[in-house]
């Protein structure tokens, strides 16, 4: 009787014998959603822009989380519980950071985009993925050019280019052209 060969049986099996253990995929593994990083980095804009003139000095002195967490106590709407504690040692960081900018809208966006991923990433990733975040929104696809079907007065039936017959560059009405962008709006 012919028994078969190692290499024979090593083809026939088709399921895995530990199915648990694939293999990652290429590229660094995401240990944070990049949408909900960016959402709450706005979200973080928002909420500083409205308390950063008086939390912004309590911010500057503190030496501890302990100053952080009084910082927000005193400024912000519930306490801060959001931000507390469990980021004020990330807040005390970022504040202290060599980069930390200087004008006023800057650096309320570079603290709630620092601080967008929870402390999960370093704060540094945490921007880069807020901005990649938004760069995505921005080359979002949207309308370039919007075309009329039109019958000219030179005999051309069909679609306008740039809003003017092609034949004879008669051009569409402006008043049209308002009535039509307020109609979008």
């Amino acid at each position: 009787m012919n028994m078969p060969s190692p290499e024979k049986t090593a083809k026939k099996r088709t399921k895995a014998l530990d199915r648990y253990a694939q293999k990652r995929g290429r590229g660094r593994p995401q240990c944070v959603n990049p949408s909900e990083t960016a959402g709450r980095g706005n979200n973080y804009r928002g909420i500083f822009n409205l308390i950063w003139d008086a939390l912004y000095p309590l911010l500057s002195v503190a030496q501890t989380d302990q100053d952080i967490i009084r910082a927000f106590e005193k400024t912000a709407p519930g306490g801060g519980r959001e931000f507390m504690p469990t980021l004020a040692s990330l807040v005390l960081q970022v504040i202290h950071a060599r980069n930390f900018p200087k004008r006023r809208q800057a650096q309320v966006n570079f603290m709630a985009d620092s601080l967008a991923a929870y402390g999960q990433v370093s704060a540094r990733r945490s921007r880069d993925i807020c901005q990649r975040e938004r760069l995505k929104e921005k080359k979002a696809h949207h309308i370039i050019r919007y075309e009329f079907k039109i019958e000219c007065s030179c005999g051309y039936k069909g679609f306008s280019r740039d809003h003017a017959c092609p034949r004879c560059k008669a051009e569409v009405p402006v008043l049209f052209h308002s009535m039509l962008s307020g109609a979008l709006a």
